[in-house]
């Protein structure tokens, strides 16, 4: 059935419900909404692929060096190993001694999910041409996904399909809405998903498609008005035929709030995100408002959601994301918290690594000290 028919359908029945949004009423939406003691999911995300913000290895940050673009560069710290990963690299920027020391942190302090942002840094069987340099094979990544289990750690696999975090697409990510375009992505959610075992979640992206957030790219583009929801319902789709939930971040909603909650469906998991310190809306600078606010508005028009802080700027904003939002969500909806530091897989940044994991640690243990 067309999208556009089948949303039309489910809405009528979920108007004679009383339910909010097009397609809560469908049949994946009842499975899913079964199991009525699902585990609080208290999830990190970390990054094997970080080909996600530019497509090019020349641009120049403000107060960087330009050896920072050099290919030898030997970052010092983790602000110039974050700043130098951000460019392009046709090789994989990922260290297994950091990645392992991760795992074992995460399960330390009591997490039970990992998001593994994939990108190009798996020789896919369905599309090689994608690889970067030193990918994992497929059979690697079976073998990690193996010891995250092991470990407590339930696997989520990620792929951005936002026109401002898809280099790792490679000369598909120019060819947006195409045919062709379908074909490839169609084949990577089928084969990741079949990696992955068919998991319970499969995280889309689908943030910051705007200029400003694409301001540095060579080839800039963005979907508008019903083009971005055709993509987003084929992705929804894709994964809906194979039983897996889709995942997004929420940020569309802060700049096209009444089309958001009018058509993006409530069986899609949400993230929405606030990465500041200051959670007094009173006090906040009416531009950023929105991000906070959003929170509340995805309740009130019933989202399951899994917020999500960082310790990208400030070192208290995941304490306070889920002390904020545990107030304000349904536990119902409320699925659990992600964190998110935002930097690459490697040895410069394991302290910053170190330090989210501690933070949502002791966030979760806040958490269940108040009930």
């Amino acid at each position: 059935m067309e999208r556009r028919a089948f949303i039309k359908q489910m809405a009528m029945a979920s108007i004679a419900a009383g339910l909010p949004g097009g397609v809560v009423a469908n049949p994946f939406m009842q499975k899913m909404t079964s199991n009525k003691k699902e585990e609080m999911i208290w999830a990190n995300l970390v990054h094997l692929g970080f080909n996600m913000w530019l497509d090019n290895s020349h641009t120049i940050f403000p107060g960087v060096t330009p050896d920072v673009c050099k290919q030898d560069f030997q970052p010092k710290n983790y602000l110039e190993q974050n700043t130098w990963a951000l460019e392009y690299h046709p090789f994989l920027t990922f260290d297994e001694v950091v990645w392992d020391k991760i795992l074992l942190d995460m399960k330390k302090e009591g997490f039970n999910m990992v998001i593994l942002d994939l990108g190009d840094a798996v020789q896919y069987e369905s599309h090689p041409e994608i690889a970067i340099k030193n990918a994992w094979s497929t059979e690697k990544l079976r073998a990690e996904l193996t010891k995250m289990r092991k470990l407590g750690l339930e696997p989520i696999p990620k792929l951005n399909f936002a026109t401002a975090h898809d280099a790792w697409l490679g000369e598909y990510s120019r060819m947006i809405s195409t045919k062709k375009y379908y074909e490839v992505c169609s084949d990577l959610l089928s084969e990741v998903i079949e990696l992955f075992d068919t998991p319970r979640f499969f995280h889309i992206g689908m943030d910051e498609e705007d200029v400003y957030n694409q301001r540095n790219l060579d080839y800039l583009v963005i979907r508008q008005k019903e083009l971005w929801w055709q993509d987003l319902y084929f992705y929804i789709d894709q994964l809906e035929k194979k039983n897996v939930r889709a995942w997004v971040w929420s940020d569309y909603a802060w700049a096209n709030s009444e089309m958001f909650y009018k058509k993006m469906p409530t069986s899609v998991l949400q993230s929405n995100w606030y990465y500041d310190a200051e959670f007094d809306l009173d006090k906040i600078e009416e531009s950023r408002k929105i991000m906070l606010e959003t929170y509340y508005e995805l309740e009130k028009h019933g989202y399951d959601q899994v917020p999500t802080g960082s310790n990208w700027t400030v070192d208290t904003n995941m304490e306070d994301t889920v002390k904020y939002c545990k107030e304000r969500i349904n536990p119902l909806r409320l699925k659990g918290f992600m964190m998110a530091s935002w930097r690459v897989t490697l040895d410069q940044c394991l302290g910053k690594h170190e330090d989210a994991i501690k933070q949502l640690g002791q966030a979760k243990k806040d958490f269940y000290k108040e009930i």
